[in-house]
């Protein structure tokens, strides 16, 4: 996608990651989308065949392009969680579709890459728990309803109220802000919803939705975060979690504006303070 590029081409300028270092993706198998999705939803994006009414709720028609991309982008992030538990932090510059339910794709999102890459390594045995910590403008609604009933996944999602969806779906832990939400009250709002979490599970591996969306720029967000605040939020995110021990898989979330290089500037951030981290 232009955006995961755009993070991509940044990310080696500024020197956060060698040339040819990215660490590259086949495309997710039937099988391992399966696990979050309904096989036969998962047999009609493959097909280029998802019915209009999917489609209206996506935002666009699948062709095989976009099919491709999406099992791309579910395998990035299992890769991203394979590397996480080795190195303790690996973060994709893609993923983060978490309106994508189990059978049927929302928002934009056609497979949820969290719901495949969380659900493939509790099925091969590399975790026995795992914890969503989602900080995407929006409910991660899909993620919640494809782990509704799975102790082995607790859910957070901290978002604004009043943005997409409508209607939401009901995570371990929903943190509802109101409109125009800055820096200082978001933090506060992050240290008491980190803490929280942590009491729902004791995760194995924590998922991270690190979405730029609540910036007060952004087109599609109704908070007011700064460039300042999203790093500080990462910061947060990444150590509070690696200070107990716990991998993290970061994924790119919602970014939107008409200029890409800024979106991508805004993405890079998680990549920055990941950085920060390493051995």
């Amino acid at each position: 996608m232009p955006k995961s590029g755009a993070i991509a081409e940044l990310l080696v300028a500024e020197g956060i990651v060698a040339e040819g270092g990215f660490h590259l993706p086949g495309p997710a198998s039937a099988d391992w989308i399966a696990l979050a999705h309904d096989r036969r939803y998962v047999d009609q994006v493959l097909a280029a065949s998802v019915p209009d009414e999917i489609s209206r709720l996506i935002g666009f028609r699948i062709d095989g392009t976009m099919a491709e991309r999406a099992r791309h982008s579910g395998a990035g992030t299992v890769l991203a969680a394979r590397l996480a538990l080795e190195e303790g932090i690996a973060c994709s510059t893609a993923g983060g579709s978490h309106h994508a339910k189990r059978t049927h794709g929302a928002g934009f999102c056609v497979f949820n890459d969290v719901g495949i890459a969380a659900s493939l390594l509790l099925a091969e045995g590399l975790v026995g728990t795992a914890l969503v910590f989602d900080c995407d403008v929006h409910q991660g609604d899909g993620t919640a309803e494809i782990f509704r009933d799975d102790k082995r996944v607790a859910t957070v999602s901290i978002h604004a109220e009043k943005n997409y969806p409508t209607r939401k779906e009901e995570s371990d832990l929903d943190v509802g802000l109101p409109d125009d939400t800055g820096d200082e009250t978001y933090l506060e709002a992050l240290k008491d919803t980190l803490e929280r979490s942590i009491e729902l599970i004791a995760p194995d591996i924590v998922f991270y939705n690190a979405g730029v969306d609540p910036h007060r720029d952004d087109r599609l967000g109704r908070l007011a975060l700064s460039d300042a605040g999203l790093g500080e939020r990462d910061r947060r995110v990444l150590g509070f979690f690696r200070e107990r021990g716990i991998p993290v898989a970061g994924v790119m979330g919602g970014g939107y504006g008409s200029e890409i290089g800024e979106v991508a500037h805004r993405h890079a951030i998680l990549h920055r303070v990941a950085s920060e981290f390493a051995d």
